[in-house]
């Protein structure tokens, strides 16, 4: 598994390039986030004897297999959690269908998926179905589909509010490269599927917030303008609020409790992460997840660098492995090089080609960009045969 050389010029950075740093990017932040989800900025100074600034292990150390009997997941030391695994499933699904996906083929291809084929999961060092280790909130898409028989597209509805859609939302926005307001649309369908409300709106978001970073010359700043031109409710006021007070700081270490006090009006979880408030993570119009906002936040305090964004979400604490992972993507995706020894680290640790996804989710891309403009041209057609106006060129 040998990484290409990273591009240094994200305004001529090509697609390849693009989708291949977002997607390696999103898997080392979740990688760098894992051993320190769940805690403080604080604990996390405490623990380390300072900031992380890159692959750590364990928080627990060699006692990580019995000091959380009910999730003794090998977190750290370079291992990817649930965010990366469910991202190349995604991709997976896309390799297949090779077209536009919606709630359907998340129940065709993404839920067999789930179930059937028994795949290396790095956190618990054995090939198991990926169902074994996703989130009750992942399985849910399992429970609803496969054994309830819902309509794929109302499926999210009833599952609980976080980020467990958005997290791997990322080739969404690929596909739809340069394209927003297409990523928006495709990834609120997808999202069906497994979420609702603001939950379901931080996945389009995201997708949209990714395909922004494609453009040509895109910056931290035009890719929350394009995220918060599409967003809507409490997922627009979050990002709002935190971007606000992001373009403040260069720093992420003077930007910890500025940016966790910008979004907290907006989560439900509460201030304790760990025990969850009695309103956490219910559908509302007025909230939103935590994760997508503090992660577009840090792109902004990073100026878009790789590792300043992500170890800004790897040190906020919280759900940082979610909160790196988007970070990543975003910086990945925006051309800013993912530092090559952490990609082979994880890549090894891991035991997982972080690359080859890259690969098939790129042609998959161009495939899909050429279908979408043959479809166009004959709509053009169509509609200028029943008396529209002509095609300009």
């Amino acid at each position: 598994m040998t990484p290409p050389t990273p591009d240094h010029n994200g305004t001529t950075a090509s697609l390849d390039e693009r989708v291949t740093g977002a997607l390696v990017g999103a898997a080392v932040g979740d990688a760098l986030g894992g051993p320190v989800e769940g805690y403080s900025p604080e604990q996390i100074l405490e623990r380390h004897g300072g900031r992380v600034h890159g692959v750590v292990g364990p928080w627990n150390g060699d006692d990580w297999r019995t000091a959380r009997p009910l999730a003794p997941y090998h977190k750290g030391d370079g291992h990817v959690t649930d965010d990366t695994l469910m991202t190349h499933a995604l991709i997976r699904v896309y390799g297949t269908v090779r077209d536009h996906l919606d709630a359907h083929a998340v129940a065709e291809h993404l839920v067999p998926d789930l179930i059937t084929h028994p795949r290396w999961i790095p956190e618990l060092e054995a090939e198991a179905l990926l169902l074994q280790r996703i989130f009750l909130a992942e399985k849910w898409l399992v429970a609803r589909i496969h054994y309830g028989h819902v309509d794929p597209r109302e499926a999210g509805t009833g599952n609980i509010v976080n980020c467990g859609a958005a997290m791997y939302m990322a080739p969404v926005g690929l596909v739809n490269a340069a394209n927003p307001a297409a990523a928006y649309a495709e990834a609120l369908d997808v999202a069906g599927a497994h979420q609702s409300s603001y939950g379901r709106e931080a996945a389009g978001v995201l997708a949209a917030a990714v395909a922004a970073a494609c453009v040509p010359g895109a910056t931290p700043e035009s890719v929350v303008a394009a995220a918060l031109s599409l967003a809507k409710d409490g997922t627009r006021a979050a990002i709002e609020a935190v971007c606000e007070v992001a373009s403040g700081h260069s720093d992420f270490e003077s930007a910890l409790v500025p940016l966790r006090a910008a979004v907290a009006p907006y989560d439900t979880v509460g201030p304790d992460y760990r025990a969850p408030s009695l309103g956490a993570r219910r559908p509302s119009r007025l909230h939103a997840i935590e994760e997508l906002p503090v992660a577009l936040g840090m792109l902004l305090v990073s100026g878009g660098d790789f590792r300043h964004a992500v170890l800004g979400a790897v040190n906020y604490g919280r759900d940082c492995d979610s909160i790196a992972t988007m970070a990543g993507a975003l910086a990945g995706a925006l051309g800013s090089p993912v530092p090559e020894e952490w990609a082979k680290t994880v890549a090894e640790a891991s035991r997982l080609d972080l690359w080859e996804p890259a690969a098939t989710l790129t042609r998959v891309a161009r495939e899909v960009f050429e279908r979408d403009v043959r479809r166009r041209r004959a709509h053009e057609d169509a509609f200028a045969a029943i008396g529209g106006a002509g095609c300009s060129g």
